[in-house]
């Protein structure tokens, strides 16, 4: 069974057990997320198309790691003008291992209910300050 979720601008295709990096995501190493955004489900024998999601078709997955991806150098240059400018990037990620694809369990649910509750009055409390 896979899916194709859409997270951070991009669309991934995900199974359960499968580790992934995606764009980073609020939460802490351990939290469980849920992925409501799921554009396609298979379980081998037959597809759903959603339009433009398929409903109550969750995704669970858990955060492994937060990190920083690979240096990129950025070079930028007119010529005869001796102008010359060099930096980096680095792009944060989320790491992920998939854990569920589909009805969610009760004990799942909760987890992601809880975190995602602990996340927006994290997030209400810092727009305040």
């Amino acid at each position: 069974m896979y899916a194709i979720i859409e997270t951070g601008g991009k669309q991934v295709r995900v199974e359960p057990g499968n580790t992934i990096k995606v764009e980073r995501l609020k939460g802490e190493v351990g939290d469980n997320v849920q992925f409501d955004n799921v554009l396609l489900v298979s379980d081998g024998t037959q597809t759903v198309i959603g339009t433009p999601h398929v409903e109550d078709t969750p995704v669970i997955a858990k955060i492994l790691d937060h990190g920083r991806g690979k240096k990129i150098r950025v070079i930028k240059m007119k010529r005869r003008k001796n102008y010359r400018r060099t930096y980096g990037h680095r792009q944060n990620f989320t790491e992920l291992e998939v854990l569920s694809i589909g009805a969610a369990s009760d004990s799942n649910e909760k987890a992601v209910a809880s975190n995602v509750s602990e996340a927006d009055s994290s997030n209400d409390e810092s727009a305040e300050d």
